[in-house]
């Protein structure tokens, strides 16, 4: 059976899931999937182009909520953040693949679409809507990537204070201080 764009996704998921990205190398998929390296590239053009897919299957489990209203467009905003902090805080290095491919390809992270759509609604001007986006993203894997780093970084009972030294309270705090942030600057606009 010939390999599919699909399945060089999954198995590229399933090393970051259990491995992390030191260990995601297009070599160890082709061994994984039991194929040549070039195989590989058929399906596409570079590592950075799979993690692109690899980070939108990542986003996939986050369903699209229901456009808010514009008094409520800020609970749906700190709802959807919440979403994908869940969807990705168990992925290793989740926030570094974010990263790259919201850099590279940010149209193909349709919650990041939802997000700027939600901005918008809350009455957010088009342009700043992008940089409040830029703002909450960036809180949103500076968490995952502090979480994530303190509990490699923690032992026994270390773990369990590091994770919640950068749990949910801490990111629904800086949640809630960007979004309040916001709406001073906008209601004096």
């Amino acid at each position: 059976m010939a390999l599919t764009r699909e399945q060089l996704i999954d198995a590229a998921v399933g090393v970051l899931s259990e491995f992390g990205l030191a260990d995601l190398s297009m070599r160890r998929l082709a061994r994984e999937l039991d194929v040549q390296v070039g195989a590989l590239y058929w399906h596409v053009k570079s590592k950075q182009e799979l993690l692109v897919d690899v980070a939108a299957r990542l986003l996939d489990a986050v369903p699209r909520p229901e456009s808010p209203t514009p008094a409520l467009a800020p609970l749906a905003i700190a709802a959807l953040l919440r979403q994908l902090r869940a969807a990705l805080i168990t992925v290793p290095d989740s926030a570094e693949v974010m990263q790259l491919a919201q850099s590279m390809r940010p149209e193909s992270l349709d919650p990041l679409g939802w997000l700027l759509e939600f901005l918008r609604i809350a009455g957010i001007s088009e342009r700043d809507a992008a940089y409040a986006r830029h703002v909450l993203v960036n809180h949103l894997l500076g968490s995952i990537g502090a979480h994530q780093e303190a509990l490699a970084l923690a032992d026994g009972a270390e773990r369990t204070g590091a994770s919640t030294a950068w749990g949910d309270d801490a990111f629904d705090y800086g949640v809630r201080v960007i979004l309040q942030g916001m709406a001073l600057e906008h209601s004096t606009a």
